[in-house]
């Protein structure tokens, strides 16, 4: 059946995931980023939180993307469990905030049932945050149910022991010398066509859509997954950031890892100038090395790289085929890109790189 279904299908399902898919539209994408971050400041609480914080004293992690799913072979989260979880233990020991940024849950693939199933010990994790009530939970692109579903706040509370509010967005607020810094966070699927649109069409995505073309087995080419909107996406999303003032936006979505506007192999480029104007012959070395690795992961660069404003953050996501997660840590005064990865069978964190938020402050 599934076969005739998918011969019969498959060409109308290609023309319609072509015509209206999650192809970046920067007017779309600027127009809902705006909305949104105006709502949340005008009515905070609706859409989203706003969380004022001390800059040497709040402490938020940001992770998205992390698909859970039913621990079959198209589970991408299966490989990152431990290291996630260790992740979230160590973070609510040190007593942080989480935000959850989005697509936590594959409700595309799976079913709610499946989901929560196979994961009882990551939505443990995630409960102790709530129970500190320090757990702000986004939904994206791949969790829409959530933003949409009438009965989505009864499984919630099923899932979790008591209720959890669902945001599109939230406001972090810090001041940094005499300047107040606003840090936009949002799963970054803002603006797409097939995902952001309204109640109907965003239920149909989440509950007939994606699942017809699950069931066709009919890649839908998501920013996730397609380098040139990988590219596209960030980089409108960057555009947007720039243009305001005092804003510092950060998302998820792309699985992209981004740090104050640059990708890793940029800032890789960006410090190769540096180690030559230095002359610095040991740092070239070390440099051409690392770049000839990352240039097998990065195949794109900005082409104004060097002059980027460092106004755009990607939380890059917990499936990552190898097990590794990303994260952006805010913490005594710093935003950090952190990766958690096994060392000797253990999950260890790594800071990547860093900034103080005074300076972001004196850059935006």
């Amino acid at each position: 059946m599934r076969r005739f279904l998918r011969w019969l299908l498959l060409k109308p399902v290609r023309w319609a995931t072509a015509r209206f898919a999650s192809r970046p539209d920067k007017e779309r994408i600027y127009q809902s980023l705006s909305r949104l971050y105006a709502r949340i400041l005008a009515h905070p609480g609706k859409k989203g939180p706003v969380i004022p914080f001390g800059a040497t004293t709040g402490r938020f992690i940001i992770f998205s993307d992390q698909h859970k799913g039913a621990r079959n072979g198209a589970d991408d989260f299966t490989a990152a469990e431990d290291n996630y979880l260790a992740a979230l233990s160590y973070y609510n020991n040190q007593g942080y905030t989480f935000i959850n940024l989005g697509d936590s849950e594959e409700l595309w693939e799976n079913t709610l049932a499946q989901v929560r199933k196979h994961n009882e010990k990551t939505f443990e994790a995630e409960k102790a945050f709530l129970q500190r009530k320090a757990y702000v939970k986004i939904f994206g692109n791949h969790d829409l149910y959530w933003g949409n579903d009438p009965l989505a706040s009864l499984q919630l509370k099923e899932i979790f022991g008591e209720p959890v509010k669902i945001y599109e967005g939230v406001i972090l607020t810090v001041a940094t010398g005499n300047k107040n810094l606003h840090i936009f966070c949002t799963h970054g699927h803002q603006g797409d066509r097939s995902s952001d649109g309204n109640w109907f069409s965003k239920f149909f995505v989440a509950r007939i859509w994606a699942p017809l073309q699950n069931f066709l087995r009919i890649n839908p080419n998501t920013p996730a997954y397609d380098l040139h909107e990988k590219t596209l996406h960030n980089e409108i999303m960057y555009e947007w950031s720039a243009e305001q003032e005092k804003i510092l936006l950060i998302t998820g979505h792309t699985h992209q890892p981004v740090f104050a506007s640059l990708t890793h192999l940029e800032r890789l480029y960006k410090e190769m100038q540096q180690a030559k104007a230095d002359e610095n012959t040991k740092r070239i070395e070390e440099l051409t090395t690392e770049i000839q690795r990352r240039e097998r992961e990065y195949k794109t660069v900005s082409v104004d790289y060097l002059t980027m404003k460092p106004t755009y953050f990607n939380s890059g996501c917990c499936c990552f085929p190898d097990g590794d997660i990303t994260g952006i840590e805010i913490d005594n005064g710093y935003m950090r890109l952190v990766k958690w990865k096994k060392e000797q069978q253990q999950p260890a964190r790594t800071i990547l790189e860093e900034i103080s938020l005074e300076i972001l402050g004196t850059q935006v």
